[in-house]
């Protein structure tokens, strides 16, 4: 299940806001800080980021699944047409498996270009951290040079952290608290976190995953699968997905190669009953492994997102749990959850890049 809503929903008939972003790639030092008055978590005054570059940069974080490529895509499309998106999302970068990574549909993205999504093959050298850093920052100096404005959207914040921070050591792991995070970044950025309650999150990822296997993951996991891998051999690229492992256990057990569709497994016309329970079991131990493995991840990133609040970071945080509580009630609860939505996300993030890009 993906975060949307009902296409009828104007925020036009609610707010008449002109273009946000006139055409100016590089902007003045910026002035005094503002706060964000729905930021009602911050009990600490963040500091000034110091920066060498006045490039300014609008960073969309989150968990994953919380909505993230819907904000960007509202306030792109709506108020900031002169805009471009890089995805840091580290399994989003690769060719392949668009379901399975929850690659955005080309119709969802209206036209808004994307950098970094789709472009390097599974079977290349990984992305490191570093070399995301080299990549995204010759796509953000183009985006600039045009005169454009650059969006950096994804949930991998060792992307994030790589990119923006003023000096990157690759070689140690700011998010194993034994390394401090600088504050020092090198890019004028103004960081939208887009925050949901875990407990409300977790249950949303798990419908997901559901919706997700509905849409033909299983197929597309399927058609990846590679019965001649060695399991001894570290995991890279798209290989660590999660779906990819919990998945690959249940094909060395049930091949996909020769059987025939059955609900959502691959059956054989002479499969006995037994074994029919037994991989169906299989199957459903695959797919609750993936949704454990989806929740633990979305747990480690926000606590991610905490520790480089905690050095200093100004993250925005805009709480969407309502917004997401509205989406799971009922299949006909759409246009209360667009309407809360645009009301506790998409307002206040309004309001907050107005005032960064006058800044």
């Amino acid at each position: 299940m993906k975060l949307s809503f009902p296409s009828s929903y104007h925020y036009y008939t609610k707010v008449q806001s002109p273009n946000l972003l006139p055409e100016i790639p590089r902007f003045a030092a910026r002035g005094p800080r503002w706060r964000a008055h729905m930021d009602y978590s911050t009990t600490t005054t963040t500091r000034r980021h110091r920066r060498k570059d006045n490039n300014k940069v609008i960073v969309v974080m989150g968990a994953t699944g919380s909505g993230k490529s819907r904000l960007s895509i509202d306030l792109i499309t709506r108020f900031l047409p002169s805009s471009e998106i890089i995805n840091s999302d580290k399994m989003q970068v690769y060719k392949g498996l668009d379901i399975t990574t929850n690659k955005i549909p080309s119709e969802e993205r209206l036209g808004v270009p994307h950098h970094l999504l789709g472009e390097f093959d599974s079977a290349d050298p990984e992305l490191t951290p570093s070399k995301f850093r080299s990549i995204a920052s010759s796509v953000i100096s183009d985006i600039a040079s045009r005169r454009k404005l650059p969006f950096l959207v994804g949930g991998s914040n060792s992307f994030i952290h790589a990119l923006v921070v003023d000096r990157f050591d690759p070689e140690s792991d700011p998010f194993d608290r034994s390394h401090s995070i600088s504050s020092e970044l090198r890019y004028n950025c103004c960081f939208l976190w887009v925050d949901v309650s875990f407990t409300v999150l977790s249950d949303y990822l798990c419908r997901r995953v559901d919706d997700m296997l509905d849409s033909g993951m299983f197929d597309e996991l399927a058609e990846s699968y590679d019965p001649n891998e060695d399991d001894s051999v570290p995991r890279t690229g798209l290989k660590k997905a999660i779906g990819v492992p919990e998945f690959n256990r249940y094909f060395q057990k049930y091949p996909p190669d020769g059987g025939k569709r059955r609900g959502m497994m691959m059956i054989d016309d002479d499969t006995n009953p037994e074994e029919d329970v037994e991989r169906r079991a299989c199957y459903e131990e695959a797919v609750k492994a993936i949704k454990d493995n989806t929740c633990q991840l979305a747990k480690r990133q926000i606590g991610k997102i905490l520790r480089l609040r905690a050095a200093g970071w100004d993250l925005r945080r805009l709480d969407a749990t309502e917004a997401f509580r509205a989406v799971m009630v009922a299949s006909d609860a759409g246009e209360r959850a667009a309407a809360v939505w645009e009301k506790q996300v998409v307002e206040p993030s309004v309001k907050i890049v107005k005032r960064f890009l006058d800044e």
